[in-house]
């Protein structure tokens, strides 16, 4: 006997069933987590490029916060302006959301390709992997250069490192909590953060791969591109209007927004026919928000007048949607063409992202001890975090052990013992850091 709501699977392991009720096939219930193939493109060359270039713009923007007054970062120069936010605002309301996008946007490729199994696994593995070896190895010179700047520390590294793994050592009682107590993923926060939204995004899919979803994409596709952005543009507005932080909440939203429109073939048409509008729309919007943000929100009270904070978070939210449209559409239209060097930069980009950020603080901590000038210290920082990354990437694709480590494929074939032994140590430390994550 079993009560009427339970799920009986049948002998011939092809069908689900409720008893007394239609028996489901095992295939439509699989069908509902993979999209549809119907307008599934070849490889997007342009998504490649945009990802490079867009994880590129990292190491220029977190040289930018070295030097840039008012905006908090680990550590300062004493070459500090206040002229460089607005340069600095034409890149920060959009720069983690067009990486976002073109994530969500490579998850339904990947999605169209492999089972849903075999996706976790794998995402699992490339980003769990290299955000433990990053909270452990790369991020902490980053808390040592920190301290050191704020006074709060007076020891070499290597004593500040062993010191660093004692979650109750009284040395770092000022500094906030992360991962674990003082632990924390610092700039890694995008891994953590694309491996949680990959597991959110799954239960979505049985509406985000319906056929009434399908038709009302189809729908917003074919408006009037005032009213398209319009409704793009009002989640993020209501978003930026009703939570403090953003970070996550609009980093989801995006991943979402690039997975529904991820090769929507009339949307993609849309965007490159109107680039050169785009880009006279988004300078616009640019110059109205920085207008906003110095004469306004930078020096604004408890008391600004809401209709005020609301017409500058809307022009806010437009600015960020024009941004990664814009970014799109010229990637589309310029850079959809293959490439020898593409997959030499594909593979360098998860081993640039990981370094870069400690390496700028680093470099930069240590060249503003000898008052080089604003001009010639932001020079040597970037030239040394480029040059560095990429000898550290020169050496990190040679060595299987160091791939894995920095989320790239191995390069050798091994023996079952040693693929065995890899596994069971791998599996465990990425279930460790994912209950961590999750829990």
């Amino acid at each position: 006997m079993v009560d009427s709501g339970e799920i009986l699977l049948h002998s011939s392991g092809n069908e689900i069933g409720i008893q007394g009720k239609t028996l489901i096939p095992v295939e439509k219930i699989k069908a509902i987590f993979i999209p549809d193939r119907v307008h599934l493109p070849d490889r997007r060359y342009d998504l490649d490029w945009l990802r490079i270039l867009a994880f590129a713009l990292l190491i220029f923007y977190h040289t930018g916060m070295l030097y840039v007054a008012d905006w908090s970062f680990h550590v300062k120069s004493q070459y500090l302006s206040e002229n460089l936010q607005t340069i600095m605002l034409l890149v920060n309301p959009w720069r983690m959301l067009i990486l976002w996008m073109i994530s969500g946007i490579a998850i339904r490729f990947i999605l169209a390709k492999v089972s849903l199994g075999r996706f976790v696994v794998q995402r699992s593995y490339r980003l769990l992997l290299p955000l433990l070896f990053g909270i452990l190895v790369i991020v902490p010179p980053q808390l040592y250069y920190e301290m050191n700047q704020n006074g709060d520390l007076a020891i070499g590294y290597w004593e500040f490192y062993r010191q660093f793994f004692d979650l109750d050592n009284p040395l770092f009682k000022n500094y906030s909590p992360g991962i674990w107590h003082h632990i924390d993923v610092n700039h890694l926060w995008y891994l953590r953060e694309l491996w949680r939204f990959s597991l959110y995004l799954i239960f979505l899919l049985p509406v985000l791969n319906s056929h009434q979803f399908g038709r009302a994409i189809d729908w917003l596709a074919r408006l009037n591109g005032y009213m398209l952005v319009t409704i793009i543009t009002l989640p993020v507005f209501t978003i930026q209007l009703i939570i403090d932080d953003t970070k996550e909440p609009l980093g989801f939203l995006f991943l979402v927004y690039g997975y529904i429109l991820g090769w929507h073939p009339i949307l993609w048409q849309r965007l490159k026919d109107n680039s050169n509008r785009l880009l006279i729309f988004s300078l616009i919007c640019y110059v109205f928000f920085a207008l906003f943000y110095n004469l306004v929100w930078k020096n604004a009270s408890e008391e600004l007048n809401q209709l005020l904070l609301i017409g500058g978070t809307a022009i806010y939210s437009l600015d960020r949607i024009l941004w990664v449209m814009l970014a799109l559409a010229f990637g589309f239209r310029f850079l959809n063409q293959k490439s020898s060097k593409l997959n030499y930069f594909n593979d360098a980009v998860y081993p640039y992202y990981i370094l870069h950020q400690t390496v700028i603080i680093a470099v930069g901590y240590e060249m503003t001890q000898f008052k080089l000038g604003p001009v010639f210290e932001p020079v040597i920082v970037l030239l040394a975090t480029f040059s560095l990354c990429a000898i550290g990437f020169e050496i990190i694709r040679r060595v299987d052990m160091l791939r894995v480590l920095f989320g790239l494929k191995l390069n050798r074939c091994y023996q079952l013992p040693t693929i065995i032994f890899y596994k069971s140590v791998t599996t465990l430390l990425v279930l460790g850091l994912a209950l961590e994550i999750l829990v």
